[in-house]
């Protein structure tokens, strides 16, 4: 076993790991430590200040789902958006499962949008199921507000795919860009460019948000699909 594996069992919550084990059901439950996010961040925190930590980040695959979560909150903190950018590029391949795949959210893409979206068009014609996720959710995230341009929805509505946790990012992002860009996206739901599923998921994210109107949620309501 090593260090950095002695240390998440030292952290581990059997009780947590239990709970845990149902929420990813495309992970083996044997790989599943069961260390909480507050604990996996501070340890994240501790170990990137360690000059060997990129000897961890370059050990692929992991053993430990676990692992995966720390990889994933490492390469968020980093500054050097360089090194960030490659690490994702490395670690991508490697995500087996929605909840790394969501927790992998590096700050610094904030601050170089110009590539990031060279990388998100790379990732979005990816056969990896978590790679074309990362890529919507990399859209949803940084691209819905001031950058907003509609050929970001268009880019998420041409995906094709029959996986579920494509699909399931491709409702949400189009729940949360009926959130903040109601008037400019909305053409996409009343014009059925979705899929069945994902447009109909689409409309209960919706109507579950408290940031769209009690007026749009009946409007959404009405153009779901039978």
């Amino acid at each position: 076993m090593t260090e950095i594996q002695k240390r998440l069992f030292e952290l581990q919550d059997e009780k947590y790991r239990d709970f845990q084990v149902k929420l990813i059901p495309t992970v083996d439950p044997a790989t599943v430590i069961g260390v909480r996010t507050p604990e996996l961040r501070k340890l994240a925190k501790e170990l990137s200040k360690r000059d060997d930590i990129d000897a961890f980040l370059e050990t692929l695959p992991h053993d430990h789902f676990d692992e995966n979560q720390l990889h994933a909150f490492i390469l968020s903190d980093m500054k050097d958006y360089m090194k960030c950018m490659a690490g994702v590029c490395s670690f991508l391949p490697f995500i087996d499962n929605w909840a790394t795949c969501d927790q992998l959210s590096p700050k610094v893409f904030g601050k170089n949008k110009a590539d990031l979206l060279v990388h998100i068009n790379k990732w979005l014609r990816s056969d990896e199921t978590y790679a074309i996720r990362f890529a919507a959710g990399m859209l949803m995230e940084h691209f819905l507000d001031d950058d907003f341009d509609i050929k970001y929805p268009e880019m998420v509505a041409a995906i094709e795919s029959d996986e579920y946790y494509v699909n399931m990012m491709r409702a949400w992002y189009f729940a949360t860009a009926l959130a903040k860009q109601y008037d400019r996206v909305i053409s996409f739901i009343e014009e059925k460019r979705l899929d069945k599923w994902t447009h109909n998921k689409t409309i209960q994210k919706s109507v579950e948000s408290y940031r769209i109107s009690p007026e749009q949620k009946t409007y959404l309501k009405s153009l779901k699909i039978k």
